[in-house]
Formats: C-alpha cells, sequence, structure tokens
C-alpha cells in the first residue's frame, strides 16, 4: 500500500561515452559487434509475454554489406493483431492499478540496464541493423534511450502534483488515469530511442499498448522488448508485432478498442491513419488520441553577419550525421551572396575529408543508408538535380550499392529557390543551397518561411541581436525546433523537447510532460465534508 508521497530520483542526461581509442567501451563494443555478427537470430512477436511464430518471415540485412544476414523476423497479421489486443486488454486493468511508482520503477531499472549491461548490445544491434557509427548509435540507442525512461518518470510525478483549489468545506482532486483501449505505437528505423519511447510513454501512465517497430530496426527494437522484460515489465503491456504496415495497421486502425496513435514515421502513412481513424470512428468506443511526429524539410538561414568557419562545421554535421536520415536533417540552406566564395571554400575542402564506409572502422564519418528503397529514391532526387540547367553540384553525386548502399555526401547549388531539393522531403545525404542577394534578405525570410509544408526543426544565425529576433519572429512558425547559432539536429531530452508542427506533426514534444499528458485522462473529483440538508437557498426567504 502507497502511503507516502514518492519522489523519484532527480534525473541527469545520461553522460555519452567516447569510445576513444584503448576506451573499455571501445572494445566491448567491438566485441559485442562480432558476437552478433556470429550469429543468425530468429526474431518472434511477443503477445502476452509470449513468443508467436508465424511462419510469415522478413530478413534482417546489414545496409553497408546486405550480403550480411542478421537473422529473420516473423511477421504479424489480422489474428495475431487480434490476439495482441485480446492480450492487452486482459492486462489492461491489473497494469492500470498498479501503483505508479512500481511502473516508474520498472523503466527505472531499464534506463539502469541500459546505462550498464545492455550497453554494449544494444548500441551493437543499432549499429548493424541502421548502419549507425558508434558515436551515432551512443547518443541515441543508449543516451537518448536512457534519457527518456529516467525523464518520463521525472514528468509522471510533477504532473501528478498540480491540483486544483479547493474552497471551504471541500477537497477537490485531479487524478490522472490512463486512456480507456489500447495505444498503438508505430516507429521509424532511423532512432533506437523512439522505438523505445513510443510504446513506454503511454505504459508508463497505465496504458497498454501494441508495438509495431519499422521492418528495417526489428532487429534492435527486439533487443530493446527483450530488456523492458528483463526489467519487469508484465506480459501484455507492450505486446511486439513486427509485420507490413497494411497487415498490422488494417486491423489495428478498424478495432473499436483503438484509444490512442503513438507515432513516428512519413507524412503520408500519418495522414492515412488519421484518415482511418475517421472513417471508422463511428464504431469507435472512445475518440482516439492521435500523436505523430512526421516529415521534415529542416532549414538553415544565414545573415551575412555569420561565423563562416562555424557554419561550415554545423553545415556537414547538420546535413551528413547519420547520412541526413534524421527527421531534423538539415536539407536546405540559405546562404547570403556575401559569405558565399568563403564559405564555398572551406565548405568543400571539409567535405572531401569525410571518410564513408563500414561503422566498425570507427575512423568513418559516414555509412550506408538503410536500404534498398531508400537508395533508389535518394538517388533519383541527385540524377534530376545533375539534368537540371537550375542545379550544380559542389559535393559528392556519387552512389554505389554493389556491397553496401552508399551514397556520398551530396551537396546541391541551385538558382532557383523553389527547386524540387529545396521542397520535398529526401531524408538522406543531400544538401541543396540557394545563395541570396544580401539586399534580398527580408524576401528570402518569406521564402524560408513558405517554400516548405513541414515545420520540424531550422536554425538562424547572425552576430546582430537585432536580426536574430527579427528572423525568429519571421520564422515562428516554421519550426517546433528552432536553433540559433547551432545546427538543427541533436534535441536532447529534458532541454529541447522535440517536435514540429504543420505537415511535421502535432508537436506533442516527446520526451517531455506535455507528451504524457496525452495519454491520461483527468477525472476531477469534488469531496464536500458537510453537504447541505435543505434545498432551499437564501434568495428565497421573501417575495
Amino acid at each position: 500500500m502507497s502511503n507516502a508521497y514518492f519522489k523519484v530520483p532527480t534525473p541527469v542526461n545520461e553522460p555519452v561515452l567516447s569510445y576513444a581509442p584503448g576506451s573499455k567501451e571501445k572494445e566491448e563494443l567491438k566485441k559485442k559487434i562480432s558476437e552478433l555478427q556470429s550469429k543468425e537470430i530468429e526474431v518472434p512477436l511477443i503477445i502476452g509475454g509470449k513468443e508467436i511464430k508465424t511462419g510469415k518471415t522478413g530478413e534482417m540485412r546489414v545496409p553497408h554489406n546486405h550480403s550480411k544476414k542478421l537473422g529473420i523476423y516473423h511477421k504479424a497479421g489480422k489474428k495475431e493483431v487480434e490476439m495482441a489486443i485480446e492480450a492487452a486488454l486482459s492486462a489492461r486493468e491489473k497494469w492500470e492499478n498498479m501503483p505508479w511508482e512500481h511502473r516508474a520503477a520498472i523503466l527505472q531499472k531499464a534506463a539502469e540496464l541500459l546505462s550498464g549491461s545492455w550497453r554494449s548490445t544494444i548500441n551493437a544491434a543499432t549499429m548493424l541493423a541502421q548502419s549507425k557509427t558508434a558515436y551515432q548509435s551512443e547518443i541515441d540507442a543508449a543516451c537518448e534511450l536512457i534519457d527518456f525512461w529516467r525523464f518520463n518518470t521525472h514528468f509522471l510525478t510533477k504532473l501528478m502534483c498540480e491540483q486544483p483549489n479547493s474552497s471551504k468545506g471541500m477537497w477537490n482532486r485531479t487524478e490522472y488515469r490512463a486512456l480507456e483501449g489500447f495505444i498503438f505505437a508505430v516507429n521509424p528505423f532511423n532512432f533506437t530511442s523512439i522505438g523505445g519511447n513510443l510504446p513506454t510513454a503511454p505504459a508508463l501512465v497505465g496504458n497498454v499498448v501494441l508495438w509495431k517497430p519499422a521492418s528495417s530496426a526489428v532487429y534492435s527494437a527486439y533487443f530493446v522488448m527483450k530488456l523492458l522484460m528483463e526489467a519487469g515489465l508484465p506480459a501484455g503491456v507492450i505486446n511486439f508485432i513486427p509485420g507490413s504496415g497494411g497487415d498490422v495497421g488494417n486491423p489495428v486502425l478498424s478495432s473499436p478498442d483503438l484509444a490512442g496513435i503513438h507515432f513516428t514515421g512519413s507524412t503520408s502513412v500519418f495522414q492515412g491513419m488519421w484518415k482511418a481513424v475517421g472513417d471508422n470512428i463511428h464504431k469507435a468506443k472512445y475518440y482516439p488520441r492521435i500523436v505523430g511526429e512526421t516529415g521534415g524539410k529542416d532549414f538553415l538561414f544565414a545573415h551575412n553577419t555569420s561565423n563562416v568557419d562555424a557554419l561550415v562545421t554545423a553545415s556537414i554535421r547538420a546535413a551528413f550525421e547519420y547520412q541526413g536520415q534524421k527527421c531534423s536533417a538539415l536539407s536546405r540552406m540559405y546562404l547570403p551572396k556575401s559569405l558565399w566564395k568563403d564559405f564555398k571554400k572551406k565548405y568543400v575542402e571539409e567535405v572531401a575529408k569525410i571518410k564513408m564506409g563500414d561503422p566498425e572502422d570507427f575512423t568513418n564519418f559516414m555509412t550506408a543508408v538503410i536500404d534498398k528503397p531508400a537508395f533508389v529514391n535518394i538517388t533519383e532526387y541527385i540524377k534530376y538535380a545533375k539534368k537540371s540547367s537550375e542545379a550544380e553540384i559542389i559535393t559528392g553525386g556519387n552512389y554505389d550499392d554493389s556491397k553496401g548502399y552508399f551514397i556520398e555526401p551530396t551537396t546541391i547549388v541551385t538558382k532557383n529557390p523553389k527547386f524540387k531539393t529545396m521542397v520535398e522531403e529526401i531524408f538522406g545525404p543531400v544538401l541543396t543551397i540557394y545563395v541570396y542577394e544580401d539586399k534580398k534578405f527580408d524576401e528570402t525570410l518569406e521564402l524560408c518561411d513558405k517554400t516548405s509544408p513541414y515545420a520540424l526543426t531550422g536554425a538562424v544565425w547572425s552576430q546582430d541581436r537585432e536580426v536574430l529576433v527579427k528572423m525568429s519572429n519571421k520564422l515562428r512558425h516554421a519550426a517546433g525546433n528552432f536553433y540559433i547559432n547551432d545546427k538543427p539536429t541533436a534535441a536532447v531530452v529534458g532541454q529541447q523537447p522535440f517536435g514540429g508542427g504543420r505537415a511535421s506533426g502535432t508537436n506533442d514534444k516527446a520526451g517531455s510532460a506535455m507528451n504524457l499528458l496525452r495519454w491520461m485522462s483527468a477525472r476531477s473529483i469534488k469531496e464536500t465534508f458537510d453537504p447541505p440538508k435543505n434545498w432551499n437557498y437564501p434568495f428565497m426567504g421573501e417575495k
């Protein structure tokens, strides 16, 4: 029985390990990579705590060496989705009624396991399955996921402290309930941490979840699921159901017990899910909470007072870390003509130094894009730019998928601010730069705001404070995460809550109290200590 106000440990962002030459963590990580590569695994569904093998399977391969097979995974269909819904609903009442501090303790334990004995496993799995460098994996699969679990439990306690005022003779209280039904969590390939957060944030506050990871991230997601089970997650609270979007999504979205969607992925898929919810709303038991972070066409806008050396570094890191496959990756850039010559010279020289290859070689800055469809899509944009009279490629432009899906860090310079690669999301190592006349600063700011339908991340650069204010005001709605004299990537849990508006999503800020509130249903409780015994009111005393 809970008989005290409990305070979870005060969260501190997980320190990022360096993996420097000779370090213990580098040695452990290399051993774990070798261990995982030495054997193929078979990934089952996990429904109600039980492993289910459907016989309908997909392969898990290494993007930077697609001849290497990590194993197979079983795919869910309508039958397994119905089993998962039943298992989740069966677990719901006991999970919701579990004291909140015990739900929090499970995620606290998961964070501790990931910080220690599971760290090299999750990192190695992410490097192999998603082709991340050791550093990119460390800041994602280890640090960010640890932060999600530690900070979310802290945010929960803060939210529950929010209570209403009470007048004399009564006590008003707010109870934070879980939603009825189940939550559908769908994560993309690019961040293992997102895969771990999307199902666990709703689960923390008492919800039950069906979790469908991206097909190209099943490998690392499976290890996260096993970690959660080791941390004590009860059977049926989160049900692991990889599979194709239609085979899993259609029966989920038509279920009358759907209470919410926690999604990160493409804009078109999210819009399709939203429409399906609307089409089925007449038979739904609840109005589902729909939370999504989708596409981006993230920008950097530089004023002529910008520091060129810092601008070069920020541009390279933002555009080409993890091969531009971050939701926040820099994709379009606006540079004043007065800085262009100096910037171009330094930028081209630095990009030429980028080393690309297998992430097991720690000297590589870039590796492969995730799979064949991504490779084809990205290279089509490069081919388009090569043929266009409105574009010039100043770095990269080459690609090769004979061994892995490798695309050089490609930079396009265009004379047209509405050029295709300035407008459309590419999700790869392709940056397009538009050089504007200094005197057209205001006009170009307007272009930056209106060119893209997205509004996820953006950065402005200047050494003039009045100019920064002007840029910030003009681009107020152009980015949900906005950076001043910094790159538009690398949001940190507890420091920069992440999410965007417009076509980029519902901006419910993953890793913040705002997100947790979406998975709660408040109940207002009024208790009167001495209720009236007479129904008459004083005003009725005379005519």
